[in-house]
């Protein structure tokens, strides 16, 4: 009855059947520890930003590596904006997508040394090679305060380190890049500029960061567990259905087989 199952069609569609269950349930799995992920996520960026603030000097230094349990830290850092070592950071986005630039400024600190201020975002000129208007930074001493990041990467970030820029302009936060430009001694990582809130609304602040929003990977990893247990139904379902077309084929066959039967004498 079940020996159509050894035939060629039915080992390769038993085959890929086998194959995709552990497939799905793994996948299941990796939506599931990125669901995992961003719930950690989410919990560090809450706590970092509801942390009391702390001078920056307490959280990095010259060559530091910021820590993933420090990102989004609040910070404060009391000094003057170099603005004649601004520089800025091409293709960033604001909060609404539009396409433009991030205003990279040293804040010299008291014993000389600099931390880089993310001051915000500005829009493009359109003419990518000229150095665009930006505006002023507070001039005397100043505190800023701010949410503490990791120099960025290319590896970290996916983002292409173009070379060969106009002056002035970077594809990626980077203090130690920094401290070879200005030659002064730069604390490592940067400050995303909250406060104070620059006058005009420009730079526009860098939004702050999501940590309610979970995404769609529990519900992804659900589906794929549920793909994964539709398979071997849908094979059962299959077999059941090619059981009954082979019966209704032999009924069909059985009365055009046999032999006709000769008409009765007298």
């Amino acid at each position: 009855m079940y020996r159509f199952l050894l035939s060629r069609q039915w080992v390769i569609l038993t085959l890929l059947a086998l194959a995709l269950i552990p497939a799905m349930i793994e996948l299941g799995f990796w939506q599931l520890h990125r669901h995992e992920h961003r719930v950690a996520q989410n919990s560090l960026i809450s706590d970092n930003l509801k942390a009391k603030p702390v001078p920056v000097e307490e959280l990095s230094s010259p060559g530091h590596t910021v820590p993933r349990a420090d990102y989004w830290r609040t910070v404060t850092a009391t000094g003057r904006f170099d603005t004649a070592d601004e520089v800025v950071v091409r293709r960033r986005t604001s909060a609404d997508d539009q396409v433009g630039y991030h205003v990279l400024t040293p804040l010299i600190l008291s014993d000389g040394r600099a931390v880089v201020v993310n001051r915000g975002w500005i829009p493009s000129t359109g003419d990518q090679r000229a150095f665009p208007d930006i505006p002023a930074a507070p001039k005397g001493e100043v505190t800023v305060t701010g949410r503490l990041k990791a120099d960025e990467t290319a590896a970290a970030t996916g983002i292409r380190d173009v070379q060969d820029l106009p002056p002035r302009q970077v594809m990626l936060i980077n203090s130690e890049r920094q401290q070879k430009a200005i030659g002064r001694t730069v604390l490592g990582g940067y400050v995303e500029q909250t406060a104070p809130v620059p006058a005009g609304g420009s730079p526009e602040q860098i939004p702050t960061p999501d940590d309610s929003s979970i995404g769609p990977h529990m519900a992804y990893a659900v589906q794929w567990w549920l793909f994964a247990a539709a398979v071997p139904v849908g094979w059962v379902i299959l077999v059941r259905r090619e059981l009954r077309d082979r019966a209704a084929a032999a009924g069909r066959a059985a009365p055009e087989s046999e032999p006709e039967r000769a008409p009765a004498t007298a």
